[in-house]
């Protein structure tokens, strides 16, 4: 069935061209003049109208994208996978895995009490503490991964992301602790991860709430010095990190400029600025806005 096209007066008198059927034929939607904006953002905007209301193709897009926001929430990351995935495509030499838990033992009782994502099991504390290096020896940096609030995000991006954010670490000596995944974690259990460990820092790759027009964004959490209380002032975060966000080369860049600073300067969170140059000197795979 072809579209039509016709010219239909907007609430404020004046002429708009393209009002198109929608896809059941029964409703004319009139054309917002904003339309263009579109091709700028995945929001919500300029949709369009059917009398006073919205019309039926962006509604169920709608119900679509809450429903695959929700499944983001509730999806179990499959940790053994990932730790397989990971020790398969890392530089060599990749760090080790280990796999642990948060207190939170479920994902129903994770979603109600975040303060037991904040911290390990004690069986993950143990296994920890039994991997902690000697007297006296340090690593440099820890990498924490946890599902969050979109396992999804982790799965899609993490890997990637530290290839990319791996090479840029590769030629300035770090030494990396074992990389520990947990599951049902929230961003400050990493923080005593880094301090059963012995690290000088810890990096959390974490899933963040899902949104309507991104189910999958994972965030990155940096501290110096971690130990567990830490509140969010001690940490920097880089977020949206995906594809269709933030690319990972761009947050790479913007990530390897804090790593080197924190280790200078031996701090982080709000003393520690991204200073890291504007848009123009970024890498060329940094997606430009239509703001800049």
């Amino acid at each position: 069935m072809s579209n039509t096209v016709n010219t239909v007066s907007n609430t404020g008198g004046n002429k708009v061209d393209d009002a198109v059927s929608n896809a059941a034929g029964n409703e004319t939607v009139i054309a917002n003049p904003w339309q263009a904006l579109r091709q700028f953002t995945a929001a919500r905007i300029a949709l369009g109208r059917t009398g006073v209301s919205q019309p039926t193709l962006p509604q169920l897009e709608f119900q679509l994208a809450h429903a695959r926001a929700r499944d983001a929430v509730h999806l179990a990351l499959d940790a053994d996978a990932l730790a397989t995935a990971l020790a398969a495509g890392l530089p060599s030499p990749a760090p080790a895995c280990v796999v642990l838990d948060s207190a939170a033992d479920s994902r129903y009782v994770y979603l109600q009490r975040p303060d037991l994502g904040r911290k390990l099991a004690p069986a993950s504390r143990a296994a920890l503490l039994a991997m902690r290096p000697a007297e006296g020896a340090r690593h440099d940096l820890a990498f924490v991964i946890a599902d969050g609030l979109s396992a999804l995000a982790i799965e899609q991006h993490a890997l990637p992301f530290l290839r990319i954010l791996m090479r840029r670490l590769a030629s300035e000596n770090w030494s990396l602790a074992p990389l520990a995944i947990v599951r049902q974690g929230r961003v400050a259990v990493g923080d005593e991860v880094g301090e059963l460990l012995g690290a000088q820092a810890v990096l959390v790759l974490i899933g963040e709430r899902p949104g309507l027009s991104s189910p999958d964004s994972m965030g990155l959490y940096l501290t110096w010095a971690p130990r567990a209380g830490l509140t969010d002032e001690s940490r920097n975060c880089i977020s949206n990190v995906r594809p269709a966000g933030l690319r990972y080369e761009a947050a790479a860049y913007k990530l390897h400029y804090l790593l080197t600073e924190a280790r200078r300067r031996r701090l982080s969170g709000v003393e520690l600025k991204d200073e890291t140059p504007d848009g123009r000197e970024t890498p060329a795979t940094a997606a430009p806005t239509f703001l800049l």
